[in-house]
């Protein structure tokens, strides 16, 4: 300990988590229930004076590391025992247990100011890109009060996009499985005279769903806006897997019960990649917005140009 590299590292990753104890943001990489979690504070205020005064604050960093590492443990063993269908098989705690093995095991390097800038990049990248793939790809299909299905693009002809298709699908699936009775579709107007919504409902009729069970929201023009419009009650979210960290964040923030599953793909999208790519400033918008204590300064509620659904 002591070099560069681990010292931005560790002031990165203390600031993080004090500035996200608003809106229970440290969920995300550390999760300390039944316990609350403001027991974060102490840990992540070691770990910053570590940065600042790194011979003097040592001690109380190696201890903090040692603590959160047992915390992670724990949700790693949480996560192997839990009932989740997990397309990747590592969970997102595992990243941080590496984090932490780099805080304390960083060698120092010829250039140590350019990997300290270089590790802050790639842990701005790793956070988001982390939840992407070891969250949004897992599957938490439990009875809820309804599904809510975030909207996509309708084409000019009145078609649903493939996007669009894959996720009313995949929530007609969870319907018929009887795990909500309820169906809202969520969305905005389309690239023609047929609303996104209208489109997700007579797709779901033509999959089996009675239009007793179908319920439109016309407002969803952004994931925030779908979010304040979801009634109270346990929400199964259906989105595609990138958009899924987002989404969960945004219900936390509103105080709302969800969980995610994400849309089975039917073929390959051309731009994934670009769509997953873009979650990583649409993540850190949707943090500073809504997930931290600058959230209670100047609170917005609406989207980034680069967080549309």
């Amino acid at each position: 300990m002591g070099t560069p590299l681990s010292r931005t590292l560790a002031f990165a990753l203390g600031a993080y988590a004090l500035l996200s104890l608003p809106a229970a943001a440290n969920r995300w990489w550390i999760d300390l229930r039944p316990w609350p979690e403001w027991l974060v504070t102490l840990p992540a205020l070691a770990l910053c004076a570590y940065a600042l005064a790194p011979r003097r604050a040592r001690g109380p960093a190696i201890v903090a590391l040692a603590l959160l590492a047992c915390a992670v443990g724990r949700d790693i063993v949480s996560f192997a025992r839990a009932d989740v269908d997990a397309a990747f098989p590592i969970p997102f705690s595992a990243v941080v247990l590496a984090l932490f093995g780099i805080i304390a095991f960083a060698p120092r390097v010829r250039a140590p100011r350019l990997v300290a800038v270089t590790g802050l990049a790639l842990l701005g990248a790793i956070m988001p890109l982390g939840q992407v793939l070891c969250f949004g790809t897992s599957t938490y299909a439990r009875p809820a009060d309804r599904i809510v299905v975030f909207g996509a693009r309708c084409h000019a002809d009145g078609a649903p996009s493939l996007t669009l298709v894959d996720r009313v699908r995949t929530a007609c699936d969870l319907y018929h499985r009887g795990l909500a009775p309820r169906l809202r579709f969520s969305g905005g107007p389309g690239d023609g005279a047929v609303h996104e919504t209208e489109a997700m409902a007579a797709l779901a009729r033509s999959l089996g769903v009675p239009g007793s069970a179908i319920e439109l929201d016309r407002t969803g023009l952004d994931t925030a806006a779908t979010v304040a419009a979801t009634p109270r009650g346990r929400t199964l979210a259906v989105s595609h897997f990138y958009h899924l960290p987002r989404v969960k964040m945004a219900y936390r923030a509103a105080g709302r019960d969800v969980l995610t599953v994400p849309a089975r793909a039917s073929r390959p999208v051309r731009k994934t990649s670009l769509f997953v790519l873009r979650e990583v400033p649409a993540f850190w918008w949707y943090w500073l917005r809504d997930a931290t204590w600058f959230s209670r300064l100047a609170p917005s509620r609406s989207d980034s140009p680069s967080s549309s659904t």
